[in-house]
């Protein structure tokens, strides 16, 4: 007896399809494949002004030992649960003070660290031991131990990066507890930044064993040593200005396998063309202030704030100052994107 011949109605038809566990694909072709991307997230700029003090209160009200990571997410106001900066990228403040040790632990998903003020910390990362100062980027990959001490006399605030949401989203995330608390060091104290010193000259005893860069710490004076040595020689990218990548100095690609880290200067009076890309973008302003323009939204940032773009926005930014540069810490999911085949950008 043929089935079809007990149904009597669409209704009854679609009825019987979802007690099957099926849907009409008929029904969702529009919101399965648009014709262009549109990001959840809507572009967004956190005010350091306004979050520092909040750092501060809640480094004197809450112990590090309640917290273990006292951070100050920057959440999308799109992206509220689960909290995101962007829909495949997470940042937010964290704050350790004097004597504070904040407990080792790993996880899958891939992290680094911008010291936005401070000095005298450190973060020991898988045995190593690596310094902390204002300026400098440090990786912590994915599945290494890391664990923080402050040995300062003055609080440390840095800026997190991490892509647990696509780690999340593709449901493959671990994490663990160290089980003695606080890592042995290993090794001398930065070994990985003195062996390698940023891939010009590498160590050939040493072999990849990872998908990430080696090194713990890219110091702010070889970083600004660099752009101080370009100087306004480079014509720069009429976009984005001049732009220099953090690099794996074994690949010469991106320190991380799913997040790409860049520092990037406007000269002064800099007025950039509108550009697309899919990528999202989340950028830390180093130092200057300015404007950048997301779509119909204008984001105006100074020292230390935040800004997010969200992929396939266009934007342009703007360096009001005629005498003064501005100079962006700025970290996307660019290579995720490229590896998958999906990048594609639109420039005018």
């Amino acid at each position: 007896m043929s089935l079809v011949s007990e149904i009597s109605s669409d209704k009854e038809a679609y009825d019987e399809l979802a007690r099957c566990g099926g849907a009409p694909l008929w029904h969702h072709l529009k919101s399965m494949f648009s014709h262009e991307p549109h990001s959840t997230a809507v572009p967004f700029c956190w005010s350091y002004e306004k979050l520092r003090p909040l750092a501060s209160y809640f480094a004197e009200h809450l112990p590090i030992e309640d917290a273990q990571r006292r951070v100050l997410m920057l959440v999308n106001p799109q992206l509220q649960d689960p909290p995101a900066t962007l829909g495949s990228l997470f940042a937010g403040f964290q704050v350790l003070l004097p004597g504070e040790q904040a407990p080792a632990h790993r996880h899958t998903a891939n992290a680094f660290r911008f010291i936005t003020e401070g000095h005298g910390a450190y973060t020991t990362v898988d045995g190593e031991r690596v310094p902390m100062n204002t300026g400098d980027f440090l990786l912590t990959a994915g599945w290494q131990w890391h664990d923080h001490y402050h040995a300062g006399d003055q609080p440390m605030v840095w800026l997190d990066g991490l892509d647990f949401p696509l780690v999340n989203m593709l449901e493959v995330g671990f994490y663990e507890q160290y089980p003695d608390g606080v890592q042995k060091p290993l090794v001398p104290e930065g070994l990985s930044t003195k062996q390698f010193i940023h891939g010009r000259l590498n160590p050939l005893w040493s072999e990849p064993s990872r998908v990430n860069s080696p090194i713990g710490n890219y110091p702010w004076t070889e970083t600004n040593r660099a752009l101080e040595a370009i100087a306004d020689h480079a014509e720069g990218s009429e976009y984005d200005g001049t732009v220099l990548e953090y690099s794996n100095p074994w690949t010469g690609g991106s320190v991380l396998p799913t997040m790409s880290c860049r520092i990037q200067r406007l000269k002064p009076g800099f007025s950039g063309r509108p550009r697309q890309q899919t990528p999202g973008i989340i950028a830390h302003v180093i130092r200057g202030e300015g404007t950048t323009i997301v779509g119909d939204t204008t984001l105006n940032w100074k020292k230390n704030d935040v800004i997010a773009i969200p992929g396939w926005q266009k934007y342009r930014h703007i360096n009001d100052s005629k005498t003064n540069d501005a100079v962006f810490f700025t970290f996307s999911n660019e290579p995720a994107i490229r590896s998958l085949g999906f990048y594609r950008e639109q420039l005018d």
